[in-house]
């Protein structure tokens, strides 16, 4: 087990992390605009999960053999954690679309997945801001306020997306698709508002 500090291992982590989240979650966006050749989006949305999946492992590790860490363990634990799981909803979605063979986007995915896109590009910020909590306190917490305007956008979306769906869409199977993606996309801006309120914690912890 170390004896010293290794901080900058941990930040190197979440930063490569948060990059993965915010590269999956474009290719997602893009992929609805090309649903007919979804397959390709969908595989290198899998590779980076994957790589993502690997990040978080290596944190974990990392963890494990850290006598000092930069801030509480159970904080870093939860962080590596919750960004992992962002990436596991957006691959849900995409393995979805292309699966079901779905053609046309509705106008609610690709809102949600717009948000979803913002909600990543955010954390960005956040994260880096960890390295110098003291020094860029109010950017990280500003970054988390928006993170949790947009979780509330995505909200409001899904549930306009799920009624639009029940009251116009008379294919019982095309409306549990649907549903089932537009919950997925969500459940991952709500990742993305687990890591702010995360990072909010240790900044009004630590800073």
């Amino acid at each position: 087990m170390r004896l010293l500090p290794v901080e900058f291992g941990f930040f190197d982590y979440f930063e490569k992390h948060v990059d993965r989240s915010i590269e999956g979650t474009t290719l997602f966006l893009e992929m609805l605009d090309d649903l007919g050749n979804s397959g390709p989006k969908a595989k290198r949305i899998k590779e980076v999960e994957h790589e993502a999946d690997v990040l978080t492992h290596q944190t974990v590790e990392m963890l494990h053999k850290t006598f000092i860490t930069p801030f509480d363990r159970d904080q870093i634990f939860r962080l590596a954690s919750r960004m992992d799981d962002i990436l596991d909803c957006v691959e849900a979605a995409s393995e979805r679309l292309w699966l079901y063979e779905i053609k046309l986007a509705t106008p609610e995915v690709k809102s949600l997945a717009k948000t979803l896109c913002r909600a990543t590009e955010q954390l960005k910020p956040a994260i880096e801001g960890l390295r110098h909590l003291k020094r860029d306190r109010d950017v990280i917490l500003k970054a988390c306020v928006e993170v949790n305007r947009l979780e509330n956008e995505g909200d409001a979306v899904l549930r306009q997306g799920i009624a639009k769906l029940f009251r116009e869409e008379k294919d019982a199977l095309t409306v549990m698709k649907w549903k089932e993606i537009y919950e997925n996309l969500e459940q991952a801006t709500d990742r993305c508002e687990d890591v702010a309120n995360i990072i909010e914690g240790v900044v009004l912890e630590n800073a």
